[in-house]
């Protein structure tokens, strides 16, 4: 299995509009950082993409990604969700809409949003196109298979908001997480590899701090963590420098195999 880290970044991105810090002044690339996405493939080639960030275009530019399976939303706030646009050029070229899976209130809040994407009646005109998906609400807890990949939903909390995270064979990829209650952790461990959002070294009222990624990490137990969702509070080199040997930042464009 291959894991292509789209986007690395919070909300804001990094470098973020209007700040003239040091980390978003840096020249190191892996201090760069898009929106959060990214992108899981079988051995037998089945590509399933993981959110829809607003840089989607670009990202799947960068790394040579020209079609996927199947989306796997986490939620829908809009810096994980408003590049669905940019699917336009992957539905362009099947014969039929996309498969995209999530909570089933995600997956409501997009086709409301996105009608013109979701809703089959809605016929672009003679000459145009538009992205053609079809929506499957999944349940936390009950595994699902898109192609050779079992997938299993896990419901973790962000604030008032329901995240799910993916369990996906090997790899446990956790977003925009507050917490990682018992039931998330039991789904989660035995993963290899764990990737889940470290936003601040502070208290956050939505996501986990560095220190509390770090405790969940231990819970989980994989072999090798990738923080991800990171803000301009940490220069890339430095943070990787201070964390143990087997939990390390992720960055825009980092492919990982996992056997």
């Amino acid at each position: 299995m291959k894991l292509t880290f789209l986007g690395t970044g919070t909300s804001f991105g990094v470098p973020q509009l209007g700040c003239s810090c040091a980390v978003c002044r840096s020249t190191d690339p892996r201090d760069r950082r898009t929106r959060v996405g990214a992108v899981v493939e079988s051995d037998g080639g089945t590509r399933v993409l993981i959110d829809t960030p607003p840089e989607l275009r670009l990202q799947l530019l960068a790394a040579h990604i020209d079609q996927v399976d199947a989306v796997l939303y986490t939620h829908d706030h809009a810096d994980h969700t408003h590049g669905i646009d940019d699917l336009r050029a992957i539905t362009n070229r099947r014969d039929t809409a996309l498969p995209v899976f999530g909570p089933a209130d995600t997956l409501e809040h997009l086709a409301s949003r996105f009608q013109y994407i979701f809703d089959e009646s809605m016929r672009p005109l003679p000459g145009t196109s538009k992205p053609r998906a079809v929506a499957h609400p999944v349940q936390s807890g009950e595994p699902f298979t898109v192609g050779d990949l079992t997938i299993t939903p896990v419901r973790v909390p962000h604030g008032a908001v329901t995240v799910f995270a993916y369990r996906i064979g090997p790899l446990a990829y956790v977003t925009d997480a507050k917490s990682l209650p018992p039931d998330a952790v039991q789904l989660l461990r035995g993963a290899r590899v764990l990737v889940i959002n470290a936003l601040f070294r502070t208290e956050h009222p939505t996501h986990l701090s560095l220190d509390q990624a770090l405790a969940a990490a231990r819970e989980v137990g994989a072999a090798q963590t990738y923080l991800t969702h990171l803000t301009h509070d940490n220069f890339h080199a430095a943070l990787e420098a201070e964390l143990p040997s087997n939990i390390t930042p992720a960055f825009d464009g980092l492919t990982v195999r996992i056997d």
